[in-house]
């Protein structure tokens, strides 16, 4: 419940502010039932115990669908949240079990990592967007902020309204590398996202892994998927998704590492 009413508050509070310019509140459509619904009625939904499942984001496909039903209310650049519910005899049995089952304490959450926190990140050279070729080792003596991503993922896109005025404009005189990947996307899809997300203040350099080759030395699942670098090349922080005060504690970590 305590995530389903943090969502609700990005939907009110995402407005970030660039290198250059604001950027924009990134604009969102919910469907709940194959229909589009408001804010205040995801709200009624959440606090009378119907959301069974909220997805910050679909896939393309569903998208496409979306905007065969919708037209022009589904656009390009909006984010989708798609909700699932809870039918009123399930709603009901939902509430009586959690008045008899104990909570857990513990969630054992697999976040699909094939590199873990003080392991040696995995070398790879990645072609950028806009024709430069980085390679990893070369940026040792410095951290760097490796972030995977897909133009599909709201959750990524959220994320990118934050970083340039929690991350790269406090960071950009010192020794580090925002190095963003997209997952598994070509050149071409890629570079129209970013183009569309300039208009919004978002304008940074991003790689290119259509192949997912350098994803797959890192993770299975799950993004946006982010690790933080030392200067030494050793992963020493780890986050996926993105959830309340993410960016905040990937700065935290970044300035912590900066200092060493």
């Amino acid at each position: 419940m305590k995530n389903i009413f943090t969502l609700i508050g990005l939907l009110y509070g995402v407005i970030c502010f660039g290198q250059q310019q604001k950027i924009e509140k990134p604009e969102y459509v919910i469907i709940a039932n194959n229909q589009i619904i408001t804010e205040a009625k995801l709200g009624e939904y959440a606090q009378n115990g119907y959301i069974k499942a909220m997805n910050k984001g679909v896939s393309q496909e569903y998208r496409d669908e979306l905007a065969t039903q919708f037209g022009d209310k589904i656009g390009d650049r909006a984010f989708i949240i798609s909700i699932d519910l809870f039918t009123e005899e399930q709603r009901i049995e939902n509430q009586n079990k959690a008045n008899t089952i104990p909570k857990q304490t513990k969630v054992d959450f697999d976040e699909g990592l094939l590199l873990n926190v003080n392991d040696v990140a995995k070398d790879f050279t990645v072609q950028m967007i806009n024709g430069e070729s980085v390679k990893l080792s070369d940026l040792k003596g410095k951290v760097v902020f490796l972030n995977f991503w897909a133009t599909w993922c709201a959750p990524c896109l959220i994320e990118f309204h934050e970083i340039p005025e929690k991350i790269l404009e406090p960071f950009k005189n010192d020794d580090f590398v925002f190095l963003s990947i997209s997952r598994g996307e070509t050149k071409e899809k890629v570079s129209k996202k970013m183009l569309q997300l300039q208009d919004k203040g978002i304008d940074f350099n991003v790689g290119i892994d259509q192949d997912k080759n350098i994803w797959n030395q890192y993770a299975t699942k799950y993004i946006p998927k982010n690790f933080i670098i030392d200067k030494d090349g050793v992963i020493r922080f780890i986050s996926t998704g993105n959830y309340e005060n993410s960016v905040d504690t990937i700065a935290k970590e970044i300035k912590k590492l900066l200092k060493d």
